[in-house]
C-alpha cells in the first residue's frame, strides 16, 4: 500500500520517473480495430506502432482475421471463430494455474478480493461527461493529474485513487507498467478501445488515457465501492428492493454492450462498481470484446470460475451474450443470499460439480449439443443428479416475488434457453419499478425518477 502524499509531493514526483506524461490521443485508439485487437502491418508498440510478443518475448504472428458467422439463437447472438493466436494466454495464465492447485479453504470461501477499488460522492443527476476522447477538455498532461494512494493491484495493472487539478475532482488511475520488449498489454488495448466508444450510466467513464515510455494510464470516474465490498458489508443478504434495482442496472448496462455486438466476458461482484447513491456501473472492460469484427478465437478460461457458465466450463468458445447472462444470475441469488451459490475451490470439475447438483447433470435431450462439447468427458467423472427446484436451494428466493422464476431463467444449463438482458428487464419480477425507467436516455441515471433511491440494509457487518 502506498502511502498518502501531499498535492506538492505528488506534483514534484510526477516530473521524475513515469511522469511527466504526453497526451494520448485519438489518433493512437482510432488505429484499433472496435474490438481492440492490433490491425494487421502495425508494428513495433514500443515506439507508437504495433505488434504482437509471444509468451518468450519473441514476436508472435498476427494472423488476419477471418470471416464471423453470425445466427440468432433464442434471442442471443452468437459468433463461430476461426483458430489464431489467442491474445488472452498471457493474461490467463494465473487462472489457469490456480485451477491446478488444491486450496484448502473455510467452509465458507471467502469472497475473492476487489482488483479495483474504482466516485465518492458521486451526483445522481445527468451531468456533462468529460473526455479526452469528446475534446471537451485538454486531458492528457501529466499536471492534470495528482496520484494520492494505491487503491489494489490487478493482472496487469495497479489502480490508485488520484485527483484531476483541471476538474477538480477524485478519480481512479488505472496504470499499466509498459514492458519494454512487449509493449502495452493487449487487454489494455482492447479495454480502451471499446471503453472509449461505451458511454451509457451504468458503464464506468474512462476521462482519459495518458501515455509515456514507462506507462499507460487511465483515468476513471472515481466509485468509492463494488458489489463484492458492498456485500461484504451487508453479510446477511440485501434488501430486496436494492437487488431489484442492481439488478435492473446491471442488466441496462449490458443491453447497451449487447446491442452493441460486445461481451463483457468478466461479469462478477468486484467488477461492478456502486455508488454511495446506489448507481451500479460496469467495469474492466479488459476480457471484452468486440463481435462485430473477426478477431482470434475466443479462449473458454474467460471470467472469474465461481460465475463461468457451465457451457464455457465445458470447453465451448462458440459462445454469445447468454456468457453474461450467466454471472447475472449468479450475482442475482448471490445478493439475495449473501453468499456465492456456486464457490468452487479446486478446478473446474468441482466447479460443474456445484453446478450439476443443483440444476442436474445435462443430457442431450435437454441440452441438445452438450455431447459435442470439448470437454464433456468431465461429465462422466461426476455423479448423475437430478434437477431441484432454486427455491428449495436457497428458500429466500420464496421471499420475493417472481424471484425464482427470474433466477430459474437466467440460471439455465442450456445457453439457448437463458434469459437474455431485454427479455430479462420486462420480467414480472420487476413490475414494481416505474415504466418510465424503461424510457431512459443511455446517459441518465435510474436515480432521476421520482421515487427511485437506495434503501436502508438490514444486516451489516460494520460497526
Amino acid at each position: 500500500m502506498t502511502s498518502t502524499v501531499s498535492k506538492e509531493e505528488a506534483e514534484e514526483h510526477n516530473h521524475h520517473g513515469k511522469l511527466p506524461y504526453n497526451g494520448y490521443s485519438d489518433e493512437f485508439l482510432d488505429r484499433l480495430e472496435p474490438n481492440g485487437n492490433i490491425p494487421a502491418g502495425k508494428v513495433n508498440i514500443r515506439y507508437g506502432e504495433y505488434s504482437t510478443y509471444g509468451r518468450s518475448g519473441e514476436m508472435g504472428s498476427m494472423r488476419s482475421a477471418q470471416s464471423a458467422e453470425w445466427n440468432s439463437v433464442a434471442g442471443h447472438d452468437r459468433v463461430k471463430r476461426q483458430l489464431s493466436v489467442s491474445s488472452d494466454s498471457k493474461l490467463l495464465d494465473d487462472d489457469i494455474r490456480e485451477e491446478t492447485k488444491v486450496i484448502l479453504r473455510p467452509r465458507k470461501p471467502p469472497r475473492p478480493k476487489s482488483e479495483v477499488l474504482l466516485n465518492q460522492g458521486t451526483d445522481h443527476r445527468r451531468t456533462k461527461r468529460y473526455s479526452a476522447f469528446g475534446g471537451d477538455s485538454p486531458f492528457g498532461k501529466s499536471e492534470a493529474y495528482i496520484k494520492l494512494e494505491q487503491l489494489g493491484e490487478g493482472s496487469y495493472a495497479t489502480v490508485y485513487k488520484g485527483f484531476s487539478n483541471l476538474q477538480n475532482q477524485v478519480v481512479a488511475l488505472k496504470e499499466i507498467i509498459l514492458q519494454e520488449e512487449e509493449g502495452a498489454p493487449f487487454t489494455a488495448i482492447r479495454e480502451a478501445s471499446l471503453l472509449k466508444e461505451l458511454k451509457h450510466a451504468n458503464i464506468v467513464t474512462l476521462h482519459d488515457i495518458v501515455h509515456t515510455r514507462q506507462t499507460l494510464t487511465f483515468v476513471f470516474e472515481y466509485v468509492h465501492t463494488d458489489l463484492s465490498q458492498y456485500l461484504e458489508r451487508h453479510s446477511g443478504g440485501l434488501d430486496p428492493r436494492n437487488v431489484r434495482l442492481f439488478l435492473f442496472q446491471l442488466l441496462r448496462g449490458l443491453l447497451y454492450c449487447h446491442k452493441r455486438r460486445v461481451l463483457h466476458r468478466d461479469v462478477k461482484p468486484q467488477n461492478l462498481l456502486i455508488s454511495e447513491i446506489g448507481e451500479l456501473k460496469l467495469a474492466d472492460f479488459g476480457l471484452a470484446r468486440a463481435k462485430s469484427v473477426p478477431s482470434h478465437t475466443y479462449s473458454h478460461e474467460v471470467v472469474t470460475l465461481w460465475y463461468r457458465p457451465p457451457d464455457v466450463l465445458l470447453g465451448s468458445t462458440d459462445y454469445s451474450t447468454s456468457l453474461d447472462m450467466w454471472g447475472v444470475g449468479c450475482i442475482f441469488v448471490e445478493m439475495i443470499t449473501g453468499m456465492a451459490i456456486f464457490p468452487g475451490v479446486r478446478d473446474t470439475i468441482d466447479q460443474l460439480d456445484k453446478i450439476f447438483k443443483i440444476l442436474g447433470t445435462p443430457t442431450e435431450e435437454d441440452w441438445a449439443g452438450v455431447s459435442q462439447l470439448p470437454g464433456f468427458y468431465k461429465i462422466h467423472k461426476l455423479g448423475q443428479y437430478k434437477p431441484r427446484k432454486l427455491g428449495f436451494c436457497w428458500s429466500a428466493l420464496h421471499d420475493i416475488v417472481h424471484g425464482e422464476a427470474m433466477a430459474s431463467g437466467l440460471l439455465q444449463l442450456n445457453p439457448q434457453k437463458r434469459l437474455g438482458a431485454e427479455e430479462a428487464m420486462v420480467h414480472p419480477y420487476f413490475d414494481g419499478l416505474p415504466k418510465k425507467l424503461l424510457e431512459l436516455p443511455d446517459d441518465c441515471s435510474i436515480f432521476t425518477v421520482e421515487g427511485v433511491h437506495l434503501y436502508p440494509e438490514q444486516y451489516s457487518s460494520v460497526k
